[in-house]
């Protein structure tokens, strides 16, 4: 896989996919600007180069781009100190126009989602991308488990390289998994059931200890009729639960439970054990003893992985789960200590104890694919796996 130093850049139009997904504050301002930090250190590399950005991306779930796309532009300027010019589309004559005939240095273009090409890897969409510029830069590993044309496509079409964080990213992620000190402790919760399930196995299997908690225990749980809770899961999601050996002693669920006598919590807030958790409930956090076992288990680790809260962090009579873990976490400052996903980093970031992990990774989904052992699309357009 080539990297930065393998290419000059001087004077020549770098297309650099970055991961600009961030998170925002009813569209008026970044709730969460980490993704756009991790990825100054790349493009200060290709300015020192002389090279011309072109930024590509997506960003944002409602239909406000274009000021969700202000927004990127005016940070990555503050953080830089230079120019951003934003173009609203990404392909087309005259985007190739305002890049070739300006003398600025580095162009924010339109959410590359508002073109089904992208995420169809449309050969059309691809080759116009490619137009935009003379050699490929890959620094989004959030979305590196995507066949996505600005992902997958454009490597077969422009001389190619991974960007610094990339490079980061795969060489802690890869140490973490291949040579891990041990013992090494998992801890997987959050809300994205049917995307988690699939690495579960995988990771019952290179793991000391498997921690899980969130919606994603209460499914098992359900499933498994300990709780006994409608489940609403896509059959082959529950047949994969219902193979699944809980039953290993390397596997924790939640041995109690915070629950609530009303669906979206708001009163009768009480510890209930698994099989005592009535039909009506809400159950939103692990209990106090699961928190007790859970910490003393990360006490003793020396590699930690960690993917989603460990119940509904957000309202506070839920918080204390979560927020338990991480302490937990940030105390154990003998292990190697990793974190990733959208709702990791709020959690992180609301209890403050973002500097107290050693790597934060941009990646949910992909980070844990890359853990797994799958190979990741991205990485393999890149030739990463032929290393």
């Amino acid at each position: 896989m080539k990297r930065l130093n393998d290419f000059d850049f001087n004077k020549k139009r770098v297309i650099l996919r970055g991961d600009l997904d961030v998170s925002f504050f009813k569209d008026k301002e970044i709730s969460d600007d980490y993704r756009i930090k991790t990825l100054i250190p790349t493009i200060n590399y290709l300015l020192e180069k002389d090279a011309k950005i072109v930024l590509i991306g997506h960003f944002g779930d409602s239909d406000n781009h274009d000021n969700q796309q202000t927004l990127i532009a005016q940070r990555i300027q503050d953080l830089l100190g230079e120019k951003i010019v934003t173009i609203k589309d990404c392909i087309g004559p005259e985007v190739e126009e305002m890049i070739g005939d300006s003398s600025e240095r580095i162009f924010l273009l339109g959410n590359l989602r508002n073109h089904s090409g992208e995420q169809d890897n449309c050969k059309d969409f691809r080759q116009d991308l490619s137009r935009l510029g003379e050699i490929y830069v890959n620094d989004a590993f959030a979305v590196c488990h995507r066949e996505h044309a600005s992902i997958v496509g454009l490597p077969e079409l422009l001389p190619s390289c991974s960007g610094i964080r990339l490079n980061k990213e795969i060489e802690i992620l890869g140490k973490a998994i291949k040579e891990p000190q041990r013992p090494l402790v998992i801890i997987v919760g959050g809300a994205k059931v049917s995307s988690k399930i699939k690495y579960l196995d995988k990771f019952l299997e290179i793991s000391d200890h498997l921690l899980l908690g969130g919606k994603l225990a209460n499914e098992i749980l359900a499933i498994k009729g300990i709780i006994k809770q409608d489940f609403s899961l896509p059959e082959d999601i529950v047949d994969r639960i219902n193979q699944m050996q809980i039953t290993s002693p390397k596997a924790h669920l939640p041995i109690d439970l915070i629950a609530s006598a009303t669906p979206n919590g708001e009163s009768s807030i009480k510890v209930v054990a698994p099989a005592k958790a009535k039909d009506d409930e809400g159950i939103f956090d692990i209990g106090p003893e699961t928190i007790d076992i859970y910490s003393k288990i990360i006490k003793e680790a020396k590699t930690i992985i960690w993917s989603g809260p460990l119940g509904l962090f957000e309202k506070e009579p839920f918080e204390k789960g979560t927020k338990e873990i991480i302490k937990a976490i940030a105390d154990n400052k003998e292990a190697l200590t990793i974190a990733g996903g959208g709702d990791t980093g709020a959690s992180l970031t609301k209890f403050n104890q973002r500097e107290a992990i050693n790597h934060i990774s941009t990646g949910g989904g992909a980070m844990l694919e890359f853990l797994s052992g799958s190979q990741l699309a991205g990485l393999k357009a890149l030739n990463y796996y032929n290393d």
